[in-house]
């Protein structure tokens, strides 16, 4: 069980400099996540608070409503887009009990703020109408991260998120808006989730749901993150663990490695190919494929 810590935040929205992002501001109305992905990038995150135990301890900006309405009612910001939970899950567990998520929702229908969010809980579908009626203003943009069509697979590895098949409904739902959907197949984990039946299906299943672009990213492993699903590797999966370390001799993957998943998903794509809709926003391109979710 979670512990709820709840803090003030002195500001809703961090920039991000980047060059490669289509955002420069992130939301992020949690610190730590219930989700529990063995994979997950963000556990560096707790060290600013003195903390370690990041699938645990949720703290909870519990003043973020007002900190988000001040600055975005500000004469200087400029209606960029923010991306909402960029470290951490805004659809959490906690959200249930928090109820934060509708009333920045709310703000951003108010203030005509475009967002874009990414989540692996089916939770959001419950502030649907905000999202729809938000897209009619703005630019909005839903992606989910989805990893496997395996759900044994899916339980090891990302053990309080929702399913995959879950995960595709979000979108499906979605496709019925203006929301432009997207599927984020990250972190592709060698020897575990990056087979072509595994990928193909993938694609083949957003398409079937009409999602409009995929992404992909090949699991990095550094620092705490590191740590963590290596051994995580070595307890659940230990047949695997000797071939994925094989592959990390720094914090990615050798580059015949990622040669051959590349080429692979070459021709996942060229095989089932996602159409962008027509609407004003940043252009992810390009991602598709197979299934059965058992």
């Amino acid at each position: 069980m979670a512990n709820y810590i709840e803090i003030n935040s002195k500001t809703a929205c961090n920039k991000v400099d980047s060059n490669f992002l289509p955002f420069n501001w992130d939301l992020n109305i949690y610190r730590g996540c219930e989700h529990k992905c063995q994979y997950c990038f963000a556990l560096y995150s707790h060290k600013y608070i003195n903390s370690t135990n990041f699938f645990d301890n949720i703290y909870v900006k519990k003043n973020i409503v007002g900190c988000f309405e001040k600055q975005i009612s500000s004469k200087k910001w400029k209606r960029t887009i923010v991306n909402i939970g960029g470290v951490t899950d805004s659809y959490q567990p906690a959200e249930k009990q928090y109820k934060l998520m509708p009333e920045i929702l709310k703000l951003c229908i108010k203030y005509k703020v475009p967002v874009t969010l990414s989540t692996k809980s089916k939770l959001i579908l419950r502030d649907f109408d905000l999202f729809a009626e938000l897209s009619k203003f703005v630019p909005v943009n839903i992606a989910c991260t989805i990893t496997t069509v395996n759900e044994k697979v899916r339980k090891l590895i990302e053990p309080n998120a929702a399913t995959s098949l879950e995960r595709f409904n979000n979108l499906k739902e979605f496709s019925k808006t203006n929301v432009n959907t997207g599927i984020f197949i990250m972190p592709i984990i060698p020897e575990l989730t990056d087979s072509y039946n595994n990928l193909s299906l993938l694609y083949k299943i957003a398409k079937q749901n009409n999602v409009n672009y995929a992404i992909t990213a090949i699991l990095n492993l550094r620092g705490e993150t590191k740590i963590q699903f290596l051994n995580f590797i070595k307890n659940k999966l230990p047949h695997l663990y000797g071939k994925i370390n094989s592959y990390y001799k720094s914090a990615y993957v050798n580059s015949a490695y990622k040669k051959r998943l590349n080429t692979m998903l070459n021709r996942i794509t060229e095989k089932y190919p996602l159409k962008e809709k027509e609407i004003n926003y940043p252009d992810y391109k390009n991602i598709d494929e197979q299934f059965y979710l058992f």
